[in-house]
């Protein structure tokens, strides 16, 4: 029976034929349709699971009422009363940028909660926002002109405004093969790191061992970084790249590249390990399969059952948004970015200082590894390193290294939306001490999963604190964190020892109906939120 469920599940290159042929026969009457990946069917939570509530009845005592309704944030954060809740002595001084999910204001608000100064813009935001240390804010802007793509996170427009709200550089990373999505990260030297999807056909990903079954009818959109040189007042320059689809790993087909153990290449990415239902094969059961296979062929058989078209459907179609990367950052002194991939619950790390060339590949860069994952954390099961029992990352956001030498120790922080956990949903903001050697780089013992094997510090609050999607966290100068319960539009400061000194409920917002391509998240929440000092060089440029 469990031959015969493998069976099932994986299909020989025969099937592949007749799948990819379905598959091209559907693109080619798709051709002259509008499309919309990544994703299709019902409007996703803004880069969350599943589909989002009706925004009416999304409240408290709809929650209380329907006790079937799916659980996606905490009704404690989201009950009224809006606005600042709690400003205690501990609570670092400052201001708090964010940016309403749904509306086209960015505000910045002192720490009794009045705002001090509102960018108003020409879009929703694209995700996160920035202020730069000349006063200006570097933003992510939704492209809602172009119909091609559909999901959460969504953007599309890069620029920079001035205080008064003046666009002083725009740029658009939205055509029919890119797009820009959720992050944005500044760097040294004046340029950014954009997240982008990139239009993959589908018959180029079946090619490569994606199993056609997830493929959709619209193509597969796995991502890429792109290191970005900003022209005023209206161009860009790419300047260095790297793309997930340059790093992978198959155990689909013998017959298709990059096919191999997949335990065996924690640091290629599984093409399939983002909708497996059991761990990775070992090389005697795949001999076992493919002998049954064989056999079953020979009588006729190509796998697959009724609703195996390779078609899909409105609403059983594949989500080609394979990664949906949705935190990017960098750490300078070791020139090293951490990419937060939720829909394989893992935290990579990759070299940024290769060259372009170099990223394809799997040599080159100061760590001599090319483009390929140094580091993973968080579902060891997608490298074949554990089980489901292992996973200690739940769809998380917001990656972010800590401050301080890496001779002190490697540190990440991360939000970690616990959606789907063992002893129930919760959110957690954890920090991580990696296991990394200036000389040797990250480390692990041969055949078990990357450390470290758990949080060095968490904070949690049960079912006081939850946003199963969106959400970050920031840590402070006093060693604080500043942490967004972005479903709820909640942001608040706790100490080490968890005790919360500063609270507000965003009221700001909700002017703005998210379309149709975009995820739907509640009227008032958040992305993200950070704290800046009053000795920040752009808060006093702004508001002097």
């Amino acid at each position: 029976m469990k031959t015969m469920r493998s069976i099932s599940q994986r299909l020989t290159l025969f099937s592949c034929v007749v799948l990819a042929l379905s598959a091209e026969a559907t693109f080619a009457q798709d051709a002259d349709r509008p499309s919309h990946p990544p994703g299709s069917g019902p409007p996703p939570l803004h880069g969350g699971p599943g589909a989002a509530p009706d925004s009416p009845g999304t409240g408290p005592d709809a929650e209380a009422d329907d006790p079937e309704r799916p659980r996606f944030w905490s009704a404690a954060e989201e009950a009224p009363p809006r606005g600042l809740r709690l400003n205690e002595p501990e609570a670092f001084d400052g201001y708090t940028l964010f940016a309403p999910l749904n509306s086209t204001a960015v505000h910045l608000v002192d720490m009794a909660g009045e705002v001090v100064h509102t960018w108003q813009t020409d879009s929703a935001p694209g995700a996160w926002v920035y202020l730069l240390d000349d006063g200006r804010l570097l933003r992510l802007g939704r492209q809602d002109e172009n119909p091609r793509f559909k999901g959460g996170g969504i953007g599309g427009i890069i620029e920079t405004l001035a205080p008064d709200g003046t666009v002083l550089w725009h740029w658009d990373l939205a055509d029919a093969s890119r797009q820009q999505h959720h992050d944005v990260e500044p760097l040294p030297n004046g340029n950014l790191l954009v997240i982008a999807w990139e239009q993959l056909p589908g018959l180029e990903a079946i090619g490569l061992g994606r199993d056609p079954r997830e493929v959709a009818r619209r193509g597969f959109w796995p991502d890429m970084i792109l290191e970005v040189k900003p022209i005023l007042p209206d161009g860009a320059e790419i300047v260095w790249e790297w793309h997930a689809i340059d790093h992978l790993v198959q155990d689909f087909d013998t017959h298709l590249p990059g096919y191999g153990l997949i335990a065996e290449h924690p640091e290629l990415i599984d093409i399939n390990g983002d909708h497996r239902d059991a761990p990775p094969l070992s090389l005697a059961e795949i001999d076992e399969q493919r002998a049954l296979e064989e056999q079953m062929r020979a009588l006729g058989y190509v796998g697959g059952g009724d609703d195996d078209d390779g078609e899909g459907g409105e609403g059983d179609e594949p989500d080609s948004d394979w990664l949906h990367t949705n935190a990017i950052a960098y750490h300078a002194e070791l020139d090293l970015i951490v990419l937060s991939t939720p829909h394989f619950s893992e935290l990579w790390v990759i070299d940024h200082s290769t060259t372009t060339a170099e990223a394809s590949s799997h040599e080159g860069g100061r760590w001599g590894h090319g483009g390929d994952l140094l580091w993973r954390w968080g579902h060891p099961r997608r490298y074949g390193a554990g089980s489901d029992d292992d996973q200690q990352l739940f769809y998380q956001h917001d990656a972010t290294w800590l401050p301080g030498s890496a001779a002190d120790g490697l540190r990440l922080q991360v939000f970690n939306n616990g959606r789907g956990r063992a002893d129930g949903d919760y959110s957690s903001v954890d920090e991580l001490l990696l296991p990394f050697d200036l000389e040797q780089g990250f480390v692990r013992e041969a055949g078990q999963a990357f450390g470290p094997a758990e949080p060095s510090w968490s904070y949690s609050a049960g079912d006081d604190f939850f946003s199963a999607f969106i959400s970050g966290a920031q840590r402070l100068p006093n060693g604080n964190t500043l942490i967004c319960s972005g479903a709820p539009g909640r942001l608040f400061e706790v100490t080490r020892d968890g005790k919360v000194v500063w609270d507000y409920r965003n009221p700001l917002g909700g002017d703005v109906e998210p379309p149709e391509h975009a995820g739907k998240a509640p009227p008032l929440s958040l992305f993200r939120g950070t704290r800046l000092g009053v000795d920040h060089p752009g808060v006093a440029a702004l508001l002097r």
